[in-house]
């Protein structure tokens, strides 16, 4: 009897739950950004600010394990950028984060259960909850990676190989003004088990405007209403890329697109 109420004791002052090496990372990241939120700005601040995201890169090298991806470092590092809220970067995805030199090729490799969270901490940018709606949303690629905003102009068919679960290509726009023009960033996403690869690259494909569309952003942009400038703006830019989707197919340097997509993808290790 006396061991059986040893027992139960220790059953009762064990944790329910083992934290997961995610959630690990999460509360570690979160009290950073708690710390460094309230800090005041010095030398000694930015220092450990530093120690801090490589303390971060260490465990998320646990996390993902090693990773190869032609074209770039072997060592990733942490793709958060800053850990001051409020800052220009905060809040990208939580990964390993490569780059080749001029950032022209990046990419962030992470889990699927820190996808979710991420998705979730930015539900309310009108991110979506699902993981394939996400995928095809601008706001996603937009909000992973770099500080510059992203416009989608069309999905690329590409194979997903065996392996994956799930692969997306998408032709884009990424910029700080005007994102209307002739696409030529080309951004990978696929998942293999619980890995999540994003692969972006910058200048990796010449296209030309569609007149048809052309067409249409004038008829919008001439609109009366709504008076708003901005709306306008924002409307007019919604009928472009919807038209440029539909039309871009039909377009001559198409097949050159989904083509460099399809060999984008094979950059990733992907078995």
């Amino acid at each position: 009897m006396r061991s059986l109420a040893v027992l139960c004791l220790l059953a009762f002052a064990a944790p329910a739950h083992a934290a997961t090496p995610e959630q690990h990372y999460l509360d570690l990241r979160d009290r950073y950004i708690a710390k460094f939120s309230k800090a005041k700005e010095s030398d000694e601040t930015f220092k450990q600010h530093d120690a801090a995201l490589d303390e971060l890169t260490g465990v998320l090298r646990g996390l993902v394990g090693p990773v190869t991806i032609k074209g770039l470092p072997a060592e990733g590092k942490s793709n958060t950028d800053t850990l001051f809220k409020g800052d220009s970067g905060f809040g990208h995805l939580d990964g390993l984060g490569f780059a080749s030199e001029g950032d022209k090729l990046q990419a962030v490799v992470t889990t699927t259960t820190l996808l979710k969270r991420w998705l979730r901490e930015h539900r309310e940018d009108g991110m979506p909850q699902e993981i394939d709606a996400a995928f095809k949303s601008d706001r996603f690629y937009y909000q992973a990676i770099q500080d510059s905003a992203f416009a989608k102009y069309a999905e690329l068919p590409i194979t997903k190989p065996t392996s994956a679960s799930a692969a997306v290509a998408v032709l884009g726009v990424r910029g700080n003004g005007d994102l209307k023009g002739p696409p030529h960033e080309i951004d990978v996403v696929a998942i293999q088990g619980e890995k999540v690869f994003f692969l972006a690259a910058t200048e990796a494909v010449k296209t030309t405007e569609i007149p048809a569309c052309e067409k249409v952003w004038k008829q919008m942009m001439a609109k009366k209403v709504p008076q708003d400038s901005m709306a306008r703006e924002d409307q007019a830019m919604d009928a472009y890329t919807k038209c440029f989707a539909r039309e871009a197919p039909s377009q001559s340097w198409y097949a050159a697109a989904v083509k460099k997509a399809q060999s984008q993808l094979e950059l990733l290790p992907l078995r």
